[in-house]
């Protein structure tokens, strides 16, 4: 354990074996820090905030800060962040709002310089968020997906797995899995997630079912209730069933097509 003479690491925090923690950062109570994590310059971790092992925060990140939510209540909540994730300089992640609520972070996510995470965010596995990205209160990311720099996500929004958000993009709608968004717009998709598709290994098969069923989807004069119902009696695919599965549960309805422009 390498611990900076500057450091302030307060009674009852847990740190595992082979902990570093840099000059200047602040290690408050009540806070769990796996085995191997390395904590550079000037972090700040704060109360009920458990860090998995292998993971490495980057110099004025800002962990488990009170949630900026005018219902939260001074009671316990939580930030809980998964191994080998990769937290850059800048980042905010809040504790959940609700009594015994967390903000989940799942394995191996990437958080760019300055982007934030509010209250009860829940993030799958592998995600990546760029640079300045924005997270609001209770915002759901499925699994691989990618969110560019700059980007505004509307609370209680979902963004399904393997999905992309294109740079500038803001949602106040879900975003499907799969489909990306179109840069500097609002609340639209211009197709499928390609290069992601094709890195997650899907097969070309699976990415042409995929297509057929985003054209079903948004691209056949069909309401979004026939299209499912279309969906669903015309392909024998897990990942059209996740789609489907995916749309129906939407609450806020889900971002709509547009066809980028061809110069």
């Amino acid at each position: 354990m390498a611990i900076h003479a500057t450091a302030v690491i307060e009674t009852g925090a847990q740190l595992g074996e082979g902990v570093t923690i840099g000059p200047f950062s602040y290690i408050d109570r009540q806070v769990v820090i796996g085995d191997r994590t390395v904590i550079g310059p000037q972090v700040t971790i704060l109360a009920y905030t458990t860090i998995d092992t292998d993971c490495q925060i980057h110099a004025g990140a800002v962990l488990g800060g009170l949630p900026q939510d005018l219902a939260f209540q001074q009671q316990p909540s939580y930030v809980h962040i998964g191994a080998h994730c990769v937290i850059r300089e800048g980042v905010t992640i809040h504790r959940g709002t609700q009594p015994e609520s967390v903000t989940q972070i799942g394995d191996r996510c990437l958080l760019m310089a300055n982007s934030h995470l509010a209250h009860n965010v829940q993030l799958g596995e592998q995600v990546i968020i760029a640079n300045n990205a924005l997270l609001a209160g209770y915002v759901q990311v499925g699994d691989r997906a990618f969110i560019s720099g700059n980007c505004l996500v509307h609370q209680f929004v979902r963004i399904g797995r393997l999905a992309m958000l294109s740079g500038g993009a803001a949602v106040q709608q879900d975003v499907p899995p799969f489909c990306m968004t179109t840069s500097l717009s609002t609340n639209t998709v211009m197709g499928l997630n390609v290069v992601g598709l094709r890195r997650a290994g899907l097969s070309q098969e699976e990415r042409q079912t995929l297509k057929r069923a985003f054209r079903v989807l948004y691209q056949s004069n069909l309401n979004v209730s026939q299209a499912l119902d279309r969906l669903e009696q015309d392909f024998d695919s897990p990942l059209v069933t996740e789609l489907c599965q995916f749309v129906r549960a939407s609450k806020r309805g889900i971002c709509h097509f547009i066809r980028p422009n061809r110069l």
